[in-house]
């Protein structure tokens, strides 16, 4: 079949409404029609050169989405048409040592899902324009009206709840809220400092409020951001670091806070110095942002005093989530309304204007964009 999707011709470039020919599902694999997607800052990495590893061009982008199965591959036993998914950007094998030890968010299918081809054939691809094959960005491609994907990079979800507000907890809600509940021992009575507060840091700040730490700090340099923070969840906000700092050395008698979670649109070095430096002795800071993947350059911080004051420094890919039961279990937290997903959304796009809604993200006018199909 054809169907549009929004797609990276070039790099740097952006992305473009693009008519390409869609293959059936095969074996393993589910037709999906799209509902909604979120317009995540990992999707832009794409788009400038040097931030992402060599990509196969054209490249269908969006891995935050949800939609309902039209059709189902032979002998994909547990499937049928009708059925309501949220895409998981971290497929799911289920059998590896990650899966089977409750670290699904670092299943070994994960090393193939750059290539944009069939996980279990990284010649054959499904998507296609003027005859050369597209890639699909995490196995996904989920900008795209209809797509097809790996059963094993799609969750079954309850049909009562919103595709619109599903569609968020692909990534940026697992993302953010696993960050503070599954990766940086934060208990209640904390304080918690969370960096950058769009799309991700956001749940970081639901999450934190959410296990009653006393204190939340939200920083961000735009003012409209911190301000729904604080409607979120957060108790106090700052627009640098410096100050989110002496916010939480003001609420403990000089130590720092108990947990920063580093959720910036790309991290830099600094931006990891300034966490280290904001955190009590033996606290946790939570990497939780990407930056570039091809030079990830220093972290300029004193090592001897990394060591003896006993601080960690915690990588955390989705979260620390497994798809499998996390994703179920945020939308029942939203069901009984303690989750907060319908404020996340800032604004609404249609498929033609993807690439103003990135243009949105990063001038700092959106929590989340969501694109919108019929």
């Amino acid at each position: 079949m054809k169907t549009r999707s929004a797609v990276l011709h070039t790099q740097p470039g952006r992305y473009e409404a693009t008519e390409v020919d869609l293959d059936d599902p095969r074996e393993g694999e589910l037709l999906v029609k799209m509902a909604a997607v979120g317009l995540c800052h990992t999707d832009d990495h794409d788009v400038p050169p040097g931030s992402a590893p060599p990509l196969r061009l054209p490249l269908a982008g969006g891995h935050e989405g949800a939609g309902v199965v039209v059709g189902v591959g032979p002998h994909t036993p547990g499937w049928a048409e009708g059925d309501h998914v949220v895409l998981s950007f971290v497929a799911v094998c289920g059998k590896c040592r990650m899966c089977s030890t409750g670290r699904q968010n670092l299943c070994d299918l994960g090393a193939r899902l750059f290539s944009g081809a069939r996980i279990e054939d990284p010649t054959s691809f499904r998507m296609s324009y003027q005859g050369r094959p597209v890639g699909q960005a995490y196995g996904l491609a989920a900008l795209s009206e209809h797509t097809v994907v790996d059963a094993r990079s799609a969750v079954k979800i309850d049909p009562r709840v919103p595709l619109d507000k599903a569609a968020l907890v692909g990534c940026g809600v697992p993302t953010g809220w696993g960050s503070v509940t599954h990766m940086s021992d934060a208990r209640a009575g904390d304080v918690v400092i969370v960096m950058g507060v769009g799309g991700v840091g956001i749940n970081s700040v639901q999450a934190a409020h959410a296990i009653g730490a006393r204190a939340v700090i939200a920083v961000d340099p735009v003012e409209f951001k911190r301000q729904c923070a604080e409607r979120l969840g957060a108790t106090h906000s700052a627009a640098t670091m410096g100050e989110a700092t002496e916010i939480a050395r003001s609420l403990t008698d000089g130590q720092g806070a108990d947990a920063a979670v580093v959720a910036v649109g790309t991290v830099t070095g600094e931006h990891i110095a300034e966490a280290v430096a904001s955190i009590r002795k033996a606290g946790t800071v939570v990497l939780t942002g990407t930056g570039s993947m091809r030079n990830g350059g220093g972290i300029p911080i004193n090592n001897t005093m990394f060591t003896v004051f006993q601080k960690r420094l915690q990588g955390a890919l989705f979260g620390g989530c497994n798809p499998r039961w996390d994703i179920p279990s945020l939308l029942a937290q939203y069901q009984a309304g303690t989750l907060k997903l319908d404020e996340l959304v800032t604004r609404t796009y249609t498929l033609d204007q993807v690439a103003d809604g990135f243009d949105d993200m990063k001038a700092g006018r959106n929590i989340r964009g969501l694109v919108l199909f019929d």
